[in-house]
């Protein structure tokens, strides 16, 4: 891979993960519920990880002309996210029209993010390049499965309140 298509690569993930850190944030400072505005905090600063980490490869690579080798730790985003995740903050969420709408945007934003890094995961000829959006990519979709799993949740939730079920 040529140096600058790495280099673009890593800046377009950073923006990406920048953008997903902003949105979190300002839907956690506009939640009305504490559960709620901690479980939005919580996704921001697992992005902020992110930024963290591709800043960090950014740099190297620039330098260096490679990646930086690195181990990357085996806990997926569901093992983190979950461990917040209740049927009380679930109720909140319900309850609230626009953190619902949110979880839907988010979607959208993890489902690219996914494809991102899981694209380049597979085009890569470099270990540690693969190494590193494999790893983003299982992370993402640990986001993307939560996010999936709320929103089925609060739709199925919806459809009870409102006996919107067809049989």
């Amino acid at each position: 891979m040529s140096e600058n298509n790495a280099l673009n690569i890593l800046k377009n993930a950073i923006l990406l993960e920048e953008r997903g850190r902003a949105f979190y944030l300002k839907v956690a400072e506009q939640a009305p519920d504490t559960e709620v505005r901690e479980f939005f905090e919580m996704m921001a600063e697992e992005e902020s990880g992110h930024i963290k980490m591709l800043a960090e490869q950014f740099r190297f690579y620039r330098e260096n002309k490679r990646f930086k080798p690195a181990d990357y730790e085996e806990r997926g985003a569901e093992d983190v996210a979950s461990a917040v995740l209740s049927a009380a903050l679930m109720e909140k969420i319900a309850a609230a029209g626009f953190e619902s709408a949110a979880i839907s945007a988010a979607i959208s934003m993890e489902e690219r993010a996914v494809k991102l890094y899981a694209g380049q995961a597979e085009a890569s000829q470099d270990p540690e390049e693969k190494k590193l959006y494999h790893w983003l990519a299982q992370w993402e979709r640990g986001h993307l499965s939560l996010l999936m799993d709320m929103d089925r949740q609060l739709t199925e939730k919806i459809w009870n309140d409102n006996q919107f079920w067809p049989f």
